[in-house]
């Protein structure tokens, strides 16, 4: 009876296996009709192993066998899964590694661009700075002598004041 109800049912296994499960089959419902017969010759009540409780027996282990299957199948998939994010995870990592180095290798040439152009730019305003103290330099020799040039204007006015009327006076007598 097994062989018959459990012959086109699918057992993910090897025929030797799916055969040693329909002997077992028979066996334990062997098994049940002796404790059968030890139960009514202890107790002295009847009791008996129907085709249909046989029947449920073999229906309950094919339900039991398609759910423990679709669980190992879920847990399967999340093991491929979870394999499959770790491969992922891994290359990802890989890659980002990579960048990495290629970054820092941009990083050190961008700062070796800096260092130069910060040096540049150093050298450049001390040159500035030079030429600031230079033009400083010239520009205080230009106003001492503005400075002087004031002095002395400020004396020959002087003068010029002084010797006004005296002007005055032989602008008078020739005219």
């Amino acid at each position: 009876v097994a062989q018959h109800f459990l012959a086109s049912y699918h057992i993910e296994c090897t025929d030797e296996v799916k055969q040693s499960v329909v002997n077992t089959m028979g066996t334990i419902q062997d098994i049940v009709a002796e404790k059968c017969v030890e139960y009514f010759e202890r107790y002295r009540r009847r009791t008996f192993v129907t085709p249909k409780s046989y029947l449920s027996f073999i229906g309950g282990y094919k339900d039991i066998y398609k759910e423990k299957f679709a669980s190992l199948g879920s847990l399967s998939e999340r093991m491929r899964t979870g394999t499959l994010a770790q491969s992922f995870l891994s290359d990802l990592k890989k890659w980002l590694l990579n960048e990495l180095v290629i970054k820092e290798k941009d990083l050190a040439i961008a700062s070796k661009k800096a260092d130069e152009v910060l040096l540049e730019v150093t050298m450049k305003a001390h040159a500035a700075e030079k030429v600031k103290m230079q033009v400083q330099t010239v520009k205080d020799k230009a106003q001492a002598i503005v400075d002087d040039i004031g002095i002395d204007k400020a004396a020959a006015e002087e003068k010029l004041e002084a010797a006004r009327p005296a002007l005055e006076e032989a602008k008078a007598a020739l005219q």
